[in-house]
């Protein structure tokens, strides 16, 4: 009852309230440091509301000084508050196409520079790659879900090949990230935000200079490996 009447409401109304802003701030700061800075007032918003403590290990590797592709298994909608409060770099998503429709989200994706992915049609999602590959050798990280989607059952899913085809053509390193315990607090397909402890461990960074897209499938395997060595599922 606290979740429906108190706490998705809230959400709601800082979605609004800080879409507005960043919209509104956008007309004088094409860089994106205005809408990040709303982005990451919206997230710490969502967690103290829920409740929601997140520790952190392994900040220090983190890449200050070039662009990189973060990956990070994908349990629930609060992954995303937890990356921009606790994601000390201004990093843009790699999102799929739809969520760029939503009201005041996808306005906000949109104008903050975040990358539309087309999943349906195989040659748009090779050019929105492309696109993306450009913008990171630019010097702009990307965080990006390699599942695809959230795992309805907890478990961690195949990976898809696509940011490991782009962090090679961008030729920068790979950064894995474990998120633990943000399917406790919200479960996919639900409205119940529980408060609750998540845990946000950021591992050393994988090169990926010198590499040919023929290692796409081997570099995969070693960041799934990564992201699993610290990943805790949900028991039962």
């Amino acid at each position: 009852m606290r979740s429906l009447l108190f706490t998705a409401p809230l959400i709601y109304f800082y979605t609004a309230a800080c879409g507005t802003a960043s919209l509104a701030g956008s007309i004088f700061d094409g860089s994106g440091r205005w809408q990040h800075g709303c982005a990451r007032f919206w997230s710490w918003l969502i967690l103290k509301t829920g409740r929601i403590r997140v520790r952190v290990e392994g900040l220090e590797n983190v890449p200050r000084n070039q662009s990189a592709v973060f990956c990070v298994n994908h349990q629930s909608a609060l992954d995303i508050p937890i990356l921009f409060v606790r994601l000390p770099v201004r990093f843009r998503f790699l999102a799929k196409r739809s969520l760029f429709h939503l009201p005041f989200l996808g306005w906000h994706l949109r104008r903050s520079g975040h990358i539309p992915v087309e999943r349906e049609r195989p040659r748009e999602a090779l050019k929105s790659l492309d696109f993306a590959g450009e913008r990171i050798r630019t010097g702009t990280p990307v965080v990006l879900f390699p599942e695809g989607h959230r795992s309805r059952d907890g478990q961690l899913l195949p990976f898809r090949r696509g940011p490991f085809y782009l962090a090679i053509k961008a030729a920068v390193p790979i950064v894995p990230v474990t998120l633990n315990g943000t399917r406790y607090v919200l479960k996919p397909d639900t409205y119940h935000v529980r408060s609750g402890h998540t845990e946000m461990i950021v591992h050393p960074a994988i090169p990926t200079a010198g590499l040919t897209l023929d290692s796409t499938d081997e570099l995969c395997g070693r960041v799934r490996e990564q992201i699993a060595s610290r990943f805790h599922p949900p028991s039962g």
